[in-house]
């Protein structure tokens, strides 16, 4: 069952590699298509995939670990991201936070629940200052956010999540 399992996993990062030729140059798109794929890079695929480009592990690694939109640990289902620049935070962004680490029981040390369904990580600078202060849900923009507001919407998406169980 486990080789089932793992030959699904590394028949998908297959297709990848084939999709960019098995070039070395194409590491960064692959490794993103990856993540893409997996929500994070799991180290096994990251050496799957440097046996396949002929690349040291060390080397992958090093590319994964150097930029800072590759992760290394699992990601939720729905990564939030809150804003934490200037005009954010000085609207609220950081009360924001913090009621979605109380309502999810997570931390700056945990940013991911236990079910992996949620991901909250502060980020210097959405873009978006005019509707501050501003998160994100999967890269979908909510401005203006309160912290009851965000709370509301993770409510929204527990209770979409449990529709379609």
């Amino acid at each position: 069952m486990e080789t089932d399992t793992k030959l699904r996993k590394f028949g998908r990062v297959c297709e990848i590699v084939d999709k960019y030729d098995r070039n070395p140059s194409k590491l960064i798109p692959i490794l993103q298509e990856v993540q893409k794929e997996y929500r994070y890079l799991p180290e096994e695929v990251m050496t799957y995939v440097a046996t396949c480009l002929d690349m040291s592990p060390a080397r992958v690694y090093g590319v994964a670990s150097f930029y800072a939109n590759f992760a290394l640990e699992p990601k939720g289902k729905y990564v939030v991201h809150i804003c934490d620049g200037t005009a954010c935070h000085v609207k609220g962004s950081g009360a924001i936070k913090e009621a979605l680490y109380k309502k999810l029981k997570l931390s700056g040390d945990k940013p991911t629940t236990d079910d992996l369904m949620f991901t909250v990580e502060a980020v210097s600078c959405l873009g978006a200052c005019g509707l501050a202060p501003v998160m994100t849900v999967n890269e979908k923009v909510h401005g203006q956010m309160t912290a009851e507001s965000a709370e509301a919407l993770i409510d929204d998406i527990l209770a979409e999540e449990a529709d379609n169980a």
